[in-house]
């Protein structure tokens, strides 16, 4: 009888990279055991050599009988972000989501791979006159109807646009971020949406050819972890602890003790902002620009 291990990952593509490295910690724990993937992002997972068969969600036809019913099948489809660990902010994500399912991590990592025509193509979608280099400035949801800005994870445009008329005149600066978030004078816009035509394997294959990177806690932060591509990473709202990884270097603003959080429940800042929870005064500056630009002078 066919064995499997079947895991369901669910919400955003940040966290679908992220559970690149619990798939490969649920095969290596499971190595007799073929490894398929329900989520709502497969092509994350379509190129994994450790992944037997993606599904995305919704389109499972008859999953239940393949795969479960008389199967010696192993399900993994818990929700790690409502953990005691998590929500205390114990642990990085990946090692409360695997010790949630009792698995034995030996420190793998996010995996995002090309094939090989996938990386043919890419160079010509990226190939610029300057070596380039990426700023994302606004994450989460990429849709049309998404909200502009958040700001518990993205970054204040005035110190996107004083890092962009630092660098511009030596890189072509690629702007990730959303169609209706505030654009920066002198680079180019790049939104990983479907109704600009870019693919989601195209949009990270964007990683591949950049000189410079600076992100937020996003979806290209962990997809540059998994490509071995060391960032500069700015951190509000969130806590590099959980969701960051040590080859970055993480730049977290100070936050104020003195707030009220009255919207909040089990988290402190919501991913998407809550204007009314804004901790800081008018005429804070959230980041040193000096120390953004020695960071990003370090990368090689």
């Amino acid at each position: 009888m066919k064995k499997f291990s079947i895991f369901h990952v669910q919400g955003g593509i940040g966290k679908h990279v992220a559970a690149t490295a619990v798939a490969k910690t649920i095969k290596n724990n499971y190595p007799d055991r073929r490894l398929i993937v329900v989520c709502a992002y497969p092509d994350i997972f379509i190129n994994l050599p450790y992944v037997d068969r993606v599904f995305q969600i919704g389109n499972t036809s008859y999953f239940y009988q393949e795969y479960v019913q008389d199967k010696d099948s192993i399900l993994f489809h818990h929700e790690p972000y409502y953990t005691t660990d998590h929500i205390h902010k114990r642990k990085q994500l990946l090692d409360t989501w695997c010790d949630m399912y009792g698995l034995k991590r030996s420190n793998e990592k996010p995996d995002v791979r090309f094939n090989k025509l996938q990386y043919e193509v890419s160079k010509g979608v990226w190939k610029r006159s300057k070596p380039t280099m990426i700023i994302h400035t606004n994450g989460g949801m990429m849709t049309t109807n998404a909200k502009p800005y958040s700001w518990t994870r993205d970054m204040p445009q005035d110190i996107a646009q004083e890092l962009v008329d630092h660098y511009k005149k030596d890189y072509h600066i690629f702007q990730i971020t959303k169609v209706n978030s505030p654009k920066l004078d002198g680079a180019e816009h790049i939104f990983a949406t479907p109704e600009f035509s870019l693919s989601l394997m195209e949009f990270f294959s964007l990683l591949l050819h950049s000189r410079k990177r600076i992100l937020i806690d996003s979806c290209v932060q962990h997809a540059a972890a998994a490509l071995k591509l060391p960032s500069t990473v700015l951190w509000i709202g969130t806590s590099p602890k959980v969701f960051g990884y040590d080859m970055h270097d993480n730049i977290v603003t100070d936050i104020p003790y003195d707030f009220k959080l009255p919207g909040s429940y089990l988290f402190d800042f919501d991913f998407n902002g809550n204007e009314v929870e804004y901790p800081f005064d008018m005429d804070t500056k959230l980041f040193d620009i000096n120390k953004i630009i020695e960071s990003v002078n370090r990368q090689r």
